[in-house]
Parts: structure tokens; C-alpha cells; sequence
């Protein structure tokens, strides 16, 4: 009779305690597209997997996976540009105070925080967090997004919106903060896969986009 052989077992991918950093992801499975990971949330892990391997290719990172829905594909970046963009708030918490940025300013302009009932002036620092925990709010309002494998006609109207406050985070930090704006840069390429991002995706204008040199 013939032996049947097993399929070997799938690698869970976690984390296990006392793991070093450059160790974490070597034991996961890497994969072609988002199809083949068995993953409610297969966008988010295939983004992650992409980010990792190749941080330095903006234009890579944003192009949408072989049969891939591209407003999916556009909302998982959206809410992966937040989850990075607090590592950047963490950055600037030491010289971005109520003191030194009383507005939310990137060169000449000003925004006010619309995370009131009433748009209002607030420092920088609270602008950007209001701005950032907004987004992640909207993203994950079941009104907007009821799910993260399909996406609707309301859900898609957000995209633009949430890109264009983002950016301004962005634009704070490279006008007001520079060395900080180039070292996370440096370590994350962050804001060229933004551009690139909403580049792609036509969410913004190219002569709202305040930063040129990058």
C-alpha cells in the first residue's frame, strides 16, 4: 500500500516571548498576494510583509497585488500610514509643545483642528494627535467601513479626505521639525511611499503637496 505523506504544518506566525527584533519575522511564511494567506485580514498582512522586505520601494509598496481590490488596498494603507505616523508623534514629542508650535502650521499655512464641534485653533502637537486618532476613528466606523473585504461608495469618499489631513502631519514636521522629519524618514522611507501612495490613488493634488525636495 502507499504511504501517504503529510503536508507539512503551516509555521504559525507570532510572536514569541524573548525574541530578538531582528529575529521576529524570520520564521513567517512569506506570500505571493493576499489570496493566499488563510487570514481574515489578509490585505493588512501582506502590506506588513511588503513593508518589511522592501521599505525603500514607494512606488512597489503602493501598487496593487496580483488580483487585488484596490479600495481595499487603498484603505489598509490608510490605516497602516496611522499606525507608523505615531511613531513620528512619539518623535516630535520632545520639541513640539504648546510653547514652541501654539498653531498647527505647515510654512505659510494654517489649519485649524476639526476634531471639535467647531474648527478651532489648537498647538500642533494636539492638532496632529486629534488628526491621527480622527482618522483611526473614521476608519474604523462601521457606518463608513462595515467591512475590511469590500468596500462601498460611502467608505471610498473618506479616502481623500483622510489622506489630505494626514499630509499635513507630514508637511508640520518637515517645515517646523526638519531633524526629526529626516531621521524618521531616514529610518522608514514613511512619507515617500505617502506620496507615492496618493499619487497613485489621485487623493490629493500635485500643487497641495507642500514638501518638493523629497
Amino acid at each position: 500500500m502507499e504511504q501517504m505523506t503529510a503536508a507539512p504544518p503551516r509555521i504559525p506566525q507570532r510572536k514569541n516571548p524573548g525574541t530578538r527584533y531582528e529575529d521576529l519575522y524570520k520564521s513567517y511564511v512569506t506570500y505571493a498576494s493576499p489570496d493566499a494567506i488563510e487570514a481574515p485580514f489578509m490585505y493588512q498582512e501582506y502590506l506588513q510583509q511588503l513593508i518589511r522586505a522592501s521599505p525603500a520601494d514607494p512606488e512597489a509598496l503602493v501598487a496593487v497585488p496580483p488580483n487585488g481590490d484596490p479600495l481595499v488596498w487603498q484603505y489598509e494603507h490608510l490605516r497602516q500610514f496611522c499606525l507608523e505616523l505615531t511613531g513620528l508623534v512619539v518623535a516630535l514629542h520632545d520639541e513640539c509643545s504648546d510653547q514652541s508650535c501654539p498653531e498647527m502650521k505647515a510654512n505659510e499655512w494654517q489649519y485649524l483642528c476639526a476634531a471639535h464641534p467647531t474648527p478651532k485653533n489648537c498647538c500642533a502637537f494636539d492638532y496632529i494627535v486629534h488628526t491621527i486618532d480622527g482618522a483611526c476613528g473614521l476608519l474604523n466606523n462601521p457606518k463608513f467601513f462595515p467591512s475590511r473585504v469590500s468596500m462601498g461608495t460611502p467608505a471610498v469618499q473618506q479616502f481623500g479626505n483622510i489622506a489630505r489631513r494626514l499630509y499635513r502631519v507630514f508637511a508640520h514636521a518637515y517645515f517646523h521639525h526638519r531633524a526629526v522629519f529626516d531621521r524618521y524618514e531616514a529610518a522608514g522611507h514613511l512619507y515617500a511611499r505617502f506620496v507615492a501612495f496618493i499619487l497613485k490613488f489621485d487623493l490629493m493634488d500635485k500643487d497641495t503637496i507642500l514638501i518638493k525636495e523629497q
